[in-house]
């Protein structure tokens, strides 16, 4: 089989996986959305929260043209992306219990914010934790999951839980266990996964549903424009001027 096939069946791949979470999660996406419009409009604050791969999501989301500036990103160090030596170090930080809390305690994280929670599988312990004390803490928490992992796995929780378990709204990224969306005789692994491109789309999508229910209201959504067009930066410093004590990335 030809590269080519194999680059037209992973389009095809995220192509289908993009169409089930745009169908079968419209409800969940819509709920999302107002979720963190009501929490712009009640003064609260907003923040995104992934480990490895799936900080890539959260970060996508953060000070980015077209998005909503009052998304922070909520980094625990070693954890963001794969920015440590070795780059397991990450994985078996996930697993660690409490380490969450540790995080949530120094964080600007208050009752009325609401909390993107990203992961995969939903089942270590820190995105777990981290959804779990922050609603007890008043924050209203959106778990984005493969919620196939809580009928496939077992959870690394002590709780034996899932992400999903502890969430106001949950999106299910319709990702199979292992991520991984092609095989092939000659490849011993399955390959290709798909799960940073419907994450991004569905968190993308709630966003753009915040922006629109904000503006159903009357309330301007503070929107970020590229500050490579004429004007970019000027609107820019106005908005974070106008929301800059729930803005932390720019300190």
């Amino acid at each position: 089989m030809s590269d080519r096939k194999l680059a037209a069946q992973f389009f095809d791949a995220a192509i289908a996986l993009l169409q089930r979470a745009r169908d079968e999660e419209a409800d969940s996406v819509e709920a999302a959305g107002t979720l963190l419009a009501d929490t712009v409009a009640a003064g609260g604050r907003l923040f995104a929260f992934g480990a490895g791969h799936s900080s890539l999501a959260a970060q996508d989301v953060v000070y980015r043209a077209g998005g909503l500036a009052l998304m922070n990103l909520l980094a625990v160090p070693g954890v963001v992306g794969v920015d440590v030596t070795p780059a397991t170090l990450g994985s078996a930080l996930e697993r660690v219990d409490g380490l969450a809390s540790a995080v949530l305690n120094t964080s600007p994280l208050r009752a009325g914010d609401a909390l993107v929670v990203i992961s995969l599988s939903g089942r270590n312990a820190l995105p777990v934790e981290m959804a779990q004390n922050a609603r007890a803490l008043g924050v209203r928490v959106i778990g984005l999951t493969s919620v196939a992992y809580a009928s496939e796995t077992t959870s690394r929780h002590v709780s034996g839980t899932f992400l999903k378990d502890h969430c106001d709204v949950v999106l299910d990224s319709k990702i199979a266990v292992g991520d991984a969306e092609l095989t092939l005789d000659t490849v011993p692994a399955p390959f290709a996964p798909a799960s940073t491109v419907v994450t991004s789309a569905l968190l993308q999508a709630v966003m753009a549903t915040a922006a629109g229910v904000l503006a159903e209201r009357g309330i301007e959504p503070p929107l970020l424009r590229s500050g490579n067009v004429d004007g970019g930066h000027d609107w820019n410093g106005r908005i974070m001027e106008e929301y800059r004590d729930r803005i932390f990335y720019r300190h």
